[in-house]
């Protein structure tokens, strides 16, 4: 049997620390839940160690796991430096750029100009991952992230696009009775689910009474959107999503409490890459069209 660990040990260590459980690091793999769970106990076993405690909520790394976990970290920087450096030194904008994006942005903004990009960089080929979580570009999950951020990472470059302006919008045909702007308690909520990560919309709807109005949460806005299409209630929504489909009203002004920046953003040792350029360069233009 051989002992000696290879970097699929180390990174598969490195994906069950990160995520906290079995299945989301089979996700980030692109594996399934029996085949990580294989591969770690299999990765113990040539160690003779426990790398994670097992509980119900999750995997937490033991002494043992923690040190593997460090050196993993690593060796995939020095990896991903030295990946970085040999693809910052092709000349022509060809081949595969990975954007990290949210599903709403992908909805409302950026896929009109996907087919743009496709039809002026025939040779870029856009990997596209729809997520709300934030992508790691130092571990070359994205080479160029689009989202919103208060703040972006001190070790990424790139530029604020805009403001992303949100409101509160409802179905044409919601009855809400007969006052113009009845109090936000009053009205059918549907808001973020709990273990969404948008602290901005958490607070605002807790500052105005209605966090506990809710009539139904989901997980993402772009859920939350095609819920108020349908005519179930009332939800904060970006105006770049919202305003353009006419079958929604707007409720009140923007509300400055959930605006949020959009940045454009990847890592200094990509930005000369030909391809990478060539696709900030595109997408660097969106701030126009919030």
């Amino acid at each position: 049997m051989n002992d000696t660990l290879d970097w699929n040990d180390y990174e598969i260590v490195l994906r069950i620390a990160d995520a906290g459980s079995l299945s989301r690091a089979a996700q980030m793999l692109g594996s399934s839940h029996p085949t990580m769970f294989r591969r770690i106990n299999a990765v113990e076993e040539k160690l003779g160690v426990r790398l994670f405690e097992r509980f119900r909520t999750g995997y937490k790394a033991t002494a043992a796991g923690e040190e593997l976990v460090s050196v993993a970290r690593q060796i995939a920087e020095l990896t991903n430096n030295m990946e970085r450096r040999l693809w910052g030194q092709d000349l022509r904008p060809s081949g595969v750029v990975r954007i990290a994006t949210t599903d709403t942005l992908l909805s409302g903004l950026l896929a009109p100009e996907v087919v743009l990009f496709r039809q002026l960089e025939p040779d870029i080929t856009l990997d596209i991952a729809v997520s709300n979580e934030v992508s790691n570009l130092s571990l070359r999950e994205a080479d160029i992230a689009i989202r919103p951020a208060s703040l972006p990472d001190d070790h990424l470059i790139g530029r604020k696009l805009g403001l992303i302006r949100q409101a509160v919008y409802v179905h044409r045909r919601l009855d809400l009775g007969n006052e113009p702007a009845p109090p936000w308690k009053a009205l059918p909520w549907i808001g973020p689910s709990r273990s969404m990560p948008y602290g901005q919309l958490h607070a605002w709807m807790r500052k105005v009474d209605c966090a506990e109005k809710c009539i139904c949460r989901m997980d993402s806005v772009l859920a939350m959107y095609a819920a108020v299409r349908s005519g179930m209630g009332v939800a904060v929504l970006p105006c770049y999503l919202a305003d353009s489909d006419i079958d929604l009203v707007r409720i009140g002004n923007p509300i400055d409490d959930v605006a949020v920046d959009l940045w454009l953003l990847t890592h200094p040792d990509l930005r000369h890459t030909a391809r990478v350029r060539a696709t900030l360069d595109h997408f660097g233009k969106l701030g126009v069209k919030l």
